[in-house]
């Protein structure tokens, strides 16, 4: 028997990289999958890849996790089709990088709407019915930013750091439904965000790194299937940090 066997998934952000590695995971350890991604085009491609080989395990959703109203809609729409929701992965997040000094009020606002209230908003449409069940995950990805800061992304590292006093509190909330909550935090990880880096950038950031390579999207999900699945039972309010030892 699968871990993740009769189980239900969200997974925001799930049309490509990260996001796109997590579906694929999840739905490998027998979870049906909603896959949500803000263009209809990428939410559909990654649930026909897992349809393909599991038939009926996954729909496609296509909403801005921003727009509170519309994932409030959206989270209906998907306890109705699938009836439970039993783990929720908030990954879908964007970056706006700039110098503090001549960030945008613009740049900031979109990246905190995204990051940091897109999760809470899908948060929201899900939990009472977790309540209710008495049982669901939710696992929240942030990053080492959060940890660590990084020049440049004031915005980015508030809207992760955000995440983990917000993952925090939801775990004492939530507790006594058994209810866990908590976070994956990414280190330098190989996606078409990182690809368009120069080398020089890459070589310095590898640097940093004492297992001297980038992770891969899969590593990821892996920790995001960890935490989901019967071993993480007891794991609550807890930071995975997933970054090859780069802010230990």
């Amino acid at each position: 028997m699968s871990k993740l066997e009769n189980q239900v998934a969200i997974v925001t952000g799930a049309g490509r990289g990260i996001g796109h590695a997590i579906a694929i995971r999840l739905a490998c350890e027998g979870a049906k999958v909603a896959c949500v991604s803000r263009t209809e085009a990428n939410a559909a491609k990654v649930a026909e890849e897992i349809n393909a080989s599991n038939p009926g395990m996954a729909k496609a959703y296509a909403v801005d996790v921003a727009e509170t109203n519309a994932v409030a809609a959206t989270a209906k729409q998907i306890l109705a089709e699938f009836e439970r929701v039993d783990i929720l992965v908030n990954n879908a997040g964007l970056t706006r990088d700039g110098l503090s000094m001549r960030m945008s009020e613009e740049d900031w606002d979109v990246v905190i709407d995204t990051n940091l209230k897109g999760a809470f908003n899908f948060i929201q449409g899900v939990m009472r019915a977790m309540i209710r069940q008495r049982s669901g995950r939710i696992i929240n990805i942030s990053s080492v930013s959060a940890l660590a800061g990084n020049a440049g992304q004031a915005n980015y590292a508030a809207s992760k750091a955000g995440l983990l006093g917000l993952s925090k509190s939801l775990a004492r909330e939530l507790a006594s439904r058994s209810i866990t909550v908590n976070v994956v935090a990414p280190g330098f990880i190989t996606t078409d965000m990182t690809h368009v880096l120069p080398d020089t950038v890459k070589t310095a950031v590898l640097a940093g790194i004492p297992l001297g390579k980038f992770g891969e999207p899969e590593d990821i999900a892996a920790a995001v299937a960890f935490l989901a699945g019967p071993d993480a039972k007891y794991i609550t309010g807890q930071t995975l940090t997933v970054d090859g030892g780069m802010v230990m």
